[in-house]
C-alpha cells in the first residue's frame, strides 16, 4: 500500500546509469552472433574493429547525437556575410561538426577498410539515429561506388581520393541531388540543363529536394542540352581555394525545409546558375547508373539503418520494462507487455539477420553494382544480379515500414515518457523512421519498379526459382504459396489501370512483397539462432 509521503524519493538513476554504461556491441549476443554467421573468414577483424568502435558509438558520439537534437541545436542558413556578399553558409552546432569530423576519420569507404568492418561500424553508427551523419554516410558511399567505376579523369580522381582515402587527415562528404518540384522520384522528368560550355560542364536549374546539403560534392543528375536522356555529374559545392572564401560554385541554397524528422540534417532547394560539373559515366546512362549503382547502394543501407533504429529502441524498452513497476508488478511481468516486447525484439533480430544476409549476398555478386538490368552476362550471374537487386528493394520498403511500427510500440513501454523528448531517444528515432521511409524512392515507387523487372526478368528468372532461391527450404508449403502468387501478380500486364482488378493486384503486391522479404528475414534469423556462439561472451 502507497501512503501519503510529501518526500517522494523515486528517481531513474537504476535505469539512467544502465543507460550510461551500455555498450552497442559488448551487449548485443546477438549482433555479435549475426556478424559471425555472416561475415565468414572476415569475422574476427571486423569483431576486433567493432569491440573498438562501439565504445565511442555507444558514448560519447550517443552524447552528441543526444546534444544536437536539441531544437535550439537545429542547423540554420546565412546567406549573407556582413558586407553584403552572398555566402549561403549552413551555420551547424559545433557538436556535429566534432562527430561528423571523428566518424568520417574512420576511412569508412577506404579500399583499406574490409567490407565488414565498414558494415559492422555503420551498424553501430546508425544506433544513435540520423545525427547529421547517417545521411551523410549513404550518400558518400553511393558516391564512391559510382566513382569506383567512372572515375576517368583527374577531376573524378581527385574526388574520389577525397571521399574514399582522405586528403591531408580530412574526409570529403558526398551528397545526392536528383528530386526537382515536378518530379521527386521520377527522375526521367527532371529538366535541369547541363550546357558544354567550351569543353567545360555548367549546370542551371533548381533541384527541389537536396540532403545533405553541406556535403563537399554531390551526384547531381540533369539533361544535356537537346538530350532527352538524364545524365550524372559531379558537382563540387565549392572550386579550389573558394570554400575559405565562402563562395560557392555556381549555385545558391535557396532555403532550408522544415522536416518532422531528421533535423540535424539540412535539406534544402538548390538553384545552380552556371555551377562547373564533371560527368560521371556515359551521359546516356544516367538513369541506369544513378538507380542501379548509388540508390542501390543507399537503399542496401537503409534497410542497414532500419535495423540499427530498431536494436536501440528495443534494447531500451526491454531494459525500462525490466526498472518500471506499476500496480505491484514490474511492467515487464504483464503479459500483454511482455508479449509485445517478445514481439517487436523478435522483429528487430530478423531485421539485423537480415540486413547481414543481404550484405553477405551483395558482396558475392562478381564486379559490384551494375545499372540497369544486365542481360549479357551467363545466366547464373544474371539471375544472382537480379535477386541482390530486388532483394535489397524488398528489403527497403519492408525494413523501414516496421522500424516505424518497433518503435511506436517500444515508445508504448514508456508510458507518457514515450513521447518525451529529453527522457529518451524514442522520439527522435522514430521521427527519424518516419523520414527514412520515404528516402531513396518510397514504397508505391519501388513496389511498381520492382513488379515491372519481374515483368522484364520472367523470361529467363521464373518466379518459382526466385523464390527458392530467396527463402530455399524454409517452409515448403510457403514457397509455393508466395511463388504462386508471385506469379500471378506479374502475370497482370501493369499496374496503372484504373480498374478493380489492377487495385486488387495492387493490394496483394504489396503484401506479398513484404511477405517475402520477411520470409528471406526468417530464413537469415534461423541461421543465426542455429549457428555457434549465439549467447556467447
Amino acid at each position: 500500500m502507497s501512503l501519503p509521503d510529501r518526500s517522494n524519493h523515486y528517481s531513474f538513476n537504476e535505469y539512467l546509469e544502465w543507460r550510461k554504461d551500455v555498450d552497442y556491441y559488448r551487449d548485443d549476443p546477438f549482433a555479435r552472433a549475426a556478424l559471425r554467421s555472416f561475415a565468414g573468414d572476415a569475422w574476427p577483424v571486423a569483431d576486433s574493429a567493432a569491440r573498438e568502435l562501439s565504445t565511442k558509438a555507444s558514448g560519447r558520439w550517443r552524447d552528441l547525437a543526444d546534444a544536437i537534437a536539441a531544437p535550439e541545436k537545429r542547423p540554420y542558413m546565412s546567406h549573407y556575410d556582413g558586407h553584403g556578399r552572398r555566402i549561403d553558409r549552413i551555420v551547424r552546432p559545433c557538436e556535429t561538426e566534432i562527430m561528423e569530423r571523428e566518424i568520417f576519420g574512420e576511412a569508412l569507404f577506404s579500399e583499406k577498410t574490409p567490407p565488414w568492418v565498414k558494415l559492422i561500424k555503420m551498424y553501430l553508427v546508425y544506433q544513435n539515429g540520423e545525427a547529421c551523419v547517417a545521411c551523410p554516410m549513404t550518400c558518400t558511399e553511393g558516391m564512391v561506388e559510382l566513382l569506383r567505376k567512372f572515375a576517368d579523369t583527374p577531376e573524378l580522381k581527385s574526388i574520389l581520393a577525397h571521399t574514399a582515402e582522405g586528403i591531408g587527415g580530412e574526409y570529403a562528404i558526398g551528397a545526392q541531388y536528383l528530386s526537382e518540384i515536378q518530379g521527386g522520384s521520377d527522375v526521367p522528368s527532371n529538366v535541369l540543363e547541363a550546357v558544354d560550355e567550351g569543353g567545360a560542364w555548367r549546370l542551371y536549374g533548381t533541384k527541389f529536394f537536396c540532403s545533405a546539403t553541406h556535403a563537399d560534392y554531390a551526384v547531381v543528375t540533369a539533361k544535356p542540352t537537346g538530350a532527352g536522356k538524364v545524365a550524372l555529374f559531379i558537382v563540387p559545392s565549392w572550386l579550389p581555394g573558394d570554400r575559405e572564401r565562402e563562395r560557392r560554385n555556381g549555385h545558391t541554397i535557396d532555403r532550408i525545409k522544415w522536416k518532422m524528422g531528421t533535423s540535424e540534417l539540412t535539406t534544402a532547394e538548390i538553384t545552380f546558375d552556371g555551377a562547373l560539373a564533371y560527368p560521371v559515366g556515359p551521359l546516356e546512362r544516367g538513369v541506369a547508373n544513378v538507380v542501379g549503382i548509388v540508390l542501390t547502394c543507399s537503399r542496401l543501407t537503409v534497410g542497414l539503418s532500419a535495423a540499427a533504429f530498431m536494436t536501440r529502441a528495443v534494447r531500451e524498452a526491454k531494459q525500462y520494462a525490466r526498472f518500471r513497476t506499476a500496480f505491484g508488478l514490474t511492467i515487464g511481468d504483464f503479459p500483454m507487455l511482455a508479449g509485445q516486447i517478445e514481439s517487436i525484439d523478435r522483429t528487430a533480430k530478423r531485421t539485423t539477420a537480415g540486413a547481414f544476409r543481404l550484405y553477405r549476398d551483395f558482396l558475392a555478386l562478381e564486379g559490384g553494382l551494375k545499372g540497369g538490368l544486365v542481360t549479357d552476362e551467363p545466366d547464373d550471374l544474371k539471375r544472382r544480379r537480379f535477386a541482390v537487386r530486388e532483394l535489397i528493394m524488398l528489403q527497403k520498403i519492408t525494413s523501414s515500414y516496421d522500424a516505424v511500427d518497433v518503435i511506436r510500440t517500444a515508445m508504448s513501454v514508456f508510458g507518457g515518457h514515450g513521447v518525451i523528448e529529453d527522457f529518451s531517444c524514442l522520439p527522435r528515432l522514430y521521427r527519424d523512421s518516419a523520414v527514412n521511409e520515404l528516402w531513396e524512392g518510397p514504397r508505391n515507387v519501388l513496389l511498381t519498379q520492382m513488379h515491372r523487372d519481374f515483368q522484364r526478368a520472367s523470361e529467363w528468372y521464373r518466379a518459382d526459382d526466385f523464390v527458392r532461391d530467396a527463402i530455399g527450404e524454409y517452409d515448403e508449403a510457403l514457397q509455393k504459396d508466395l511463388a504462386r502468387e508471385l506469379a500471378d501478380c506479374v502475370a497482370h500486364p501493369n499496374l496503372f489501370a484504373m480498374d478493380a482488378k489492377t487495385a486488387e493486384v495492387c493490394e496483394r503486391w504489396g503484401s506479398l512483397c513484404h511477405r517475402l522479404y520477411h520470409a528471406y528475414q526468417e530464413c537469415a534469423l534461423r541461421e543465426v539462432e542455429t549457428g555457434a556462439g549465439i549467447t556467447a561472451g
